[in-house]
């Protein structure tokens, strides 16, 4: 038990509390130490869901970035504002057209457009001798899509116009499917056979290029894809073009807004929309999926938060337990600091700062953990998870604020004992 005079510095009683807390934490070590889990287990999550999201966001707006900012794509619909419930069981967006080539091909004429490619995805299966992969990624797209699409051919080329006008069955497969395919063997020039996994149809394509995009966290999600000539993909394989889209690369004498307002205005007179007609379209903007993103990521840390705030609250409840049978082990040493002098501001303030102790040191194992698996995700994973300093702060302070108001209980109970009753406890 440590003698103080009344009227102590802040300083000296904080010191002092600090010191009679840690004296209580090595006395009682697994009520201690389960307190300390319950609260680290709370903070770590907070800081591994803000190095995730953090690291994600990062990697998504340097993925939009290389591709180009002022780039944008004309899309059958907006699905960053779609609402599936539009009172008669179909999607608000089911009457709407299909983006078609002849509008690609249009949009590519415009003096503000540099290039415009039109694209559409699709699932297929490869074959190469014995090798048989299902479900690959594949893509129906213009000729120049490598402009879009940053990165380099290692090996090959990208087909042409040409090729693409007579639906040639050529194909641009990316490394990681090349080495999977043919290992150290030279892809170009084999022929793969590409098949519909819905539908009964096959060909034989002949790989023509080997392309690796720059890294990011799209193209460490899926390494295995391949790209054919749309019309290869729509006639040979009968993939489905009702997702389509146009890919649209500015001219750069013009200001973003100027070829959107281009684009807007070929689009409508190519599908006869009058002035009180709303687009039937919609045009999707880096800034607008960047926006989308960061709500969906929102939502998603929202509900983390939630979830380890039900980390704080076993901590938050282990506080209150061992601060409750501190206070019940030290009754006659709180009789003793009272009968020395001893305000029942100081006492209360005594047994906060204990309690801040006891889940500032389980903040500080979170803080351990988070950072530990941070660490092992940015390096065993594609995703670059970086511990922003924001919560490292929001995780010491919402340790420490836990404490104190879990600690508010024992610590008034405490404050409120009478020096005589202190005394005579055992």
């Amino acid at each position: 038990m440590s003698e103080r005079s009344t009227g102590a510095g802040p300083l000296t009683v904080l010191k002092e509390g600090v010191v009679i807390a840690l004296e209580a934490i090595r006395a009682n070590r697994i009520r201690a130490g389960l307190t300390i889990l319950g609260v680290g287990i709370g903070v770590a999550v907070v800081v591994i869901m803000a190095a995730l999201i953090t690291g994600i966001r990062s990697s998504v707006l340097e993925a939009f970035e290389s591709a180009g900012p002022e780039n944008f794509i004309v899309v059958r619909f907006d699905f960053t504002a779609v609402l599936f419930d539009s009172g008669d069981g179909r999607p608000p967006w089911w009457d709407k057209p299909i983006i078609t080539p002849e509008e690609a091909e249009r949009i590519g004429r415009l003096s503000a457009i540099d290039e415009a490619l039109y694209n559409f995805q699709f699932s297929t299966n490869i074959e190469s001798g014995s090798q048989q992969l299902t479900n690959i990624n594949g893509q129906g797209y213009s000729a120049g899509w490598p402009r879009y699409a940053q990165g380099d051919f290692v090996a090959g080329r990208d087909f042409t116009p040409a090729e693409v006008r007579e639906s040639r069955a050529v194909v641009v497969i990316s490394e990681a499917l090349a080495i999977e395919l043919f290992g150290q063997l030279d892809p170009i020039g084999k022929t793969v056979r590409l098949s519909s996994p819905f539908r009964d149809v096959r060909d034989d394509f002949r790989v023509v290029g080997v392309f690796l995009p720059d890294e990011n966290i799209f193209s460490s999600a899926v390494e295995h894809w391949l790209v054919v000539p749309y019309t290869a993909g729509l006639k040979r394989l009968k993939a489905d073009d009702s997702q389509s889209q146009i890919l649209v690369v500015p001219d750069s004498t013009y200001t973003s807004s100027q070829s959107r307002d281009e684009v807007i205005a070929a689009l409508r007179s190519a599908r006869g929309l009058g002035p009180r007609d709303d687009n039937n379209f919609a045009i999707l903007q880096s800034a607008q999926l960047v926006d989308s993103f960061n709500r969906l990521t929102g939502v998603f840390f929202l509900v983390m938060l939630a979830l380890s705030s039900a980390g704080l609250l076993v901590g938050g409840v282990g506080v209150i337990g061992i601060m409750l049978i501190s206070v019940t082990e030290r009754t006659r040493e709180i009789g003793v600091r009272k009968a020395l002098g001893a305000t029942r501001r100081e006492i209360l303030w005594q047994f906060l700062v204990e309690a801040g102790v006891l889940t500032m040191l389980g903040g500080a194992a979170g803080l351990i953990i988070g950072g530990t698996l941070a660490y092992a995700t940015a390096h065993f994973t594609p995703i670059p998870a970086r511990i922003p300093l924001w919560s490292v702060g929001a995780a010491l302070a919402s340790a420490a604020l836990t404490g104190m108001l879990f600690g508010l209980i024992p610590a008034y109970r405490a404050a409120r004992l009478q020096p005589v009753e202190a005394l005579r406890a055992e």
